[in-house]
């Protein structure tokens, strides 16, 4: 297998190669960014063929060994698995553990205040790559099945064994892992071994993709905490404070800048492992080195005309980026961040993906010209389709940082000035007039307590406008009565920039929303849409993704379907 490159959501790298026996993860940031990885780990994973199966009861041989015993069955002798090296995933065979740890010099990093965190960071990068890989077959082979057509057989889910062994075989590594969520067992029972170092009940732990990709990433963020002798290149966050140098280890400006000032400075520039970088302070980052996700609070509700509801948490902050992730079939990072009333757009400071143009342009389907699209709320509406201009020739960057695109990119009111200022978006939000009315609207918006609104980039380009809400007070909860969970999840969209338009860019953006609703609050299960009837486009577009048709509800000013995906069903982000 050929080495490979794992973007994380932040702009790291990891380079996966073989190695004997598994795999080596080797962090290429450890001296430039912000947040510090350890150097590398070995994993093992390897496939197993499947196991034969057992006959059936009624199949089984009864021997006797004289006529007074009872008869007892008479099994087949059991093989064992054959293993073989991972070439390619397998829907349930594939099995892995960690070997080996690299860490780096304790004269540079001081030892891991949380060794099951840093394990968990590593194997949620892990797995972070392993589910990026093609997926296997789903269809399921047994002997129930072996009349049924190949398009008629049952499916199963896609899952990897995690093994108890190597670094897994702590003491209570598992059983924390298992909270964590990053492990699970059928197997839910005490057990009756009363050794706690028994792997009575831990060995036949596994994680599936679905239940990968609705975790949150801020559960397992963790960064080493540097020394002030670290010797990083000048302009590394953790170099020397009170020098653009970091002096020599013995430097008697060492001992000099050691003092609780640098231990402070050194501590607010340590960004977590999911935040871009150079970012400033943001929802992960994390002074402590600690994981900044809480669970959520006890409930507690109020009243919003006359709709009772939880109280809502607060949202992000103007011009704050919330989601981020990169998208291998498009060579670019997405990312969502709230709008702002600046009066210059909200500096991007993260990661961006310079690319050749016949990468984007050879993996997206031909655009074609947008059909008459759904009312807000809940619509899609593109701009006239025009000439693309190609993107420069350059190469493929991903550590580069996108700062001063704002100094090039209008604000967010002037953005939706343009946008509802087009015909055919205004004949469907109704919003166009001048700059004070897309202001005024944007100023509504923000403070609105059912809903905030997003703007979507590309790269750290903007293309598109969102409104993310809660179902249960907004008109459509009022429609939709009890079928509206408390904590569902709607979205409005408008897409302002014709050359992020696309089908495979629709179903990417449209896919990291629900994403990020799934992996956000774990109360939410589920996310509604209401495209116009006729808007049969976005509907294709929805139920590729998941999202089925549950009903059709007459509003004042439009026919909507309403479109609703389930926690349950929904199984990955578009890739």
């Amino acid at each position: 297998m050929a080495p490979s490159l794992v973007h994380l959501p932040n702009g790291q790298t990891i380079t996966v190669s073989p190695v004997f026996g598994g795999l080596f993860f080797k962090s290429n940031n450890l001296s430039t960014h912000h947040s510090i990885f350890p150097p590398g780990w070995t994993v093992i994973l390897h496939s197993e063929e499947n196991a034969p199966e057992q006959p059936a009861p009624a199949e089984v041989e009864t021997t006797a060994s004289s006529p007074d015993q009872p008869a007892s069955p008479s099994l087949p002798p059991q093989k064992r698995p054959q293993i073989y090296r991972f070439q390619k995933p397998t829907l349930r065979n594939d099995s892995l553990f960690m070997s080996s740890i690299s860490n780096p010099s304790s004269s540079d990093f001081k030892p891991a205040t949380s060794p099951t965190r840093q394990i968990a960071m590593m194997l949620w990068a892990t797995l972070y790559w392993y589910f990026h890989q093609p997926e296997p077959d789903t269809r399921l082979y047994n002997s129930a099945s072996a009349t049924t057509s190949d398009l008629g057989k049952p499916r199963g889910e896609w899952r990897i064994n995690i093994k108890r062994e190597g670094i897994f075989k702590g003491r209570n590594l598992l059983q924390k892992l298992e909270r964590m969520g990053l492990v699970i067992s059928e197997d839910a029972s005490v057990g009756c071994d009363p050794d706690e170092r028994t792997a009575e009940g831990w060995s036949e732990m596994f994680i599936s993709r679905r239940q990968f990709w609705q975790l949150d990433p801020r559960i397992f963020l963790f960064t080493l905490s540097p020394r002030h002798q670290s010797p990083y290149q000048s302009g590394s966050p953790y170099s020397n404070a009170a020098s653009p140098l970091p002096s020599r280890p013995n430097s008697p400006s060492v001992e000099n800048a050691t003092s609780p000032k640098s231990d402070s400075q050194a501590e607010v520039i340590s960004h977590g492992l999911w935040t871009p970088a150079p970012s400033p302070s943001g929802p992960f980052e994390s002074g402590s080195h600690l994981p900044t996700y809480f669970p959520p609070p006890p409930l507690q509700y109020t009243f919003t005309d006359g709709i009772r509801h939880p109280i809502r948490p607060k949202p992000p902050r103007q011009g704050e980026t919330f989601y981020t992730r990169y998208i291998p079939s498009l060579g670019q990072y997405l990312s969502l961040r709230v709008a702002s009333l600046s009066s210059t757009s909200p500096a991007h400071n993260g990661v961006v993906s310079h690319h050749h143009h016949h990468h984007t342009t050879s993996m997206l389907p031909s655009s074609s010209s947008p059909s008459a699209l759904s009312n807000r709320p809940a619509s899609v509406i593109s701009l006239p389709p025009s000439s693309v201009t190609p993107s420069t020739t350059a190469p493929i960057n991903t550590d580069s940082t996108n700062s001063n695109a704002s100094s090039q990119t209008p604000c967010d009111v002037e953005l939706l000035h343009r946008w509802m200022n087009h015909p055919r978006v205004s004949a469907f939000w109704g919003e166009s007039g001048p700059r004070s009315h897309q202001e005024a609207f944007l100023r509504a918006n923000l403070s609105n307590r059912h809903s905030f609104p997003v703007i979507g980039c590309w790269d750290g380009k903007p293309f598109g406008y969102f409104e993310l809400y809660w179902v249960k007070e907004d008109i459509l909860g009022r429609y939709l009565g009890g079928e509206a969970g408390e904590h569902d999840k709607g979205v409005h969209v408008l897409v302002g920039e014709e050359e992020f338009r696309g089908p495979h860019r629709v179903k990417v953006w449209l896919s990291a929303v629900v994403h990020h609703f799934f992996t956000a609050d774990y109360r939410t299960n589920a996310v509604w849409l209401e495209p116009r009837v006729d808007n049969e486009k976005l509907i294709s577009y929805l139920q590729s993704i998941g999202f089925f048709k549950v009903k059709e509800i007459a509003f004042p000013h439009k026919q909507s379907a309403i479109m609703k995906i389930t926690r349950d069903v929904w199984e990955k982000p578009e890739l």
